[in-house]
């Protein structure tokens, strides 16, 4: 048998088929075996372990949904009062102060005056 990489999740057709198969086998009263690792009660503990891990799977994947929601919110509200703070050094210093500056806005005298493009006509 090749090696399996199990870096890569299995698809969710060969885990409904493996589960099938499970379900299929305890309906065979007769089945004995002698591998460990194909008995019935290996089955059991490891398809329990196999609920269990995505059980906390799926409770950790909605946590962490939750932490990147609120971390999101933090970022708006913390950029909304960023705004507001340079709103307030604006209009307490002035819009060409070193102030303004020093928090990130443009000085007004610093701004470049809009020129006027000159339309070319072609000739045809």
């Amino acid at each position: 048998m090749p090696n399996q990489d199990t870096t890569r999740r299995l698809r969710l057709k060969v885990i409904s088929q493996d589960i099938t198969s499970f379900h299929g086998l305890q309906a065979v009263s007769t089945y004995n075996t002698t591998r460990a690792e194909a008995s019935v009660v290996n089955l059991q503990q490891t398809y329990q372990a196999m609920l269990v891990q995505q059980q906390m799977e799926t409770e950790k994947l909605a946590s962490y949904r939750a932490a990147v929601d609120a971390a999101r919110l933090a970022e708006w509200e913390f950029h909304n009062v960023v705004l507001a703070m340079k709103e307030v050094v604006r209009g307490q210093y002035g819009s060409d102060s070193d102030q303004a500056q020093a928090v990130g806005l443009k000085k007004k005298s610093n701004r470049k005056r809009p020129s006027r493009k000159k339309s070319v006509i072609t000739a045809t």
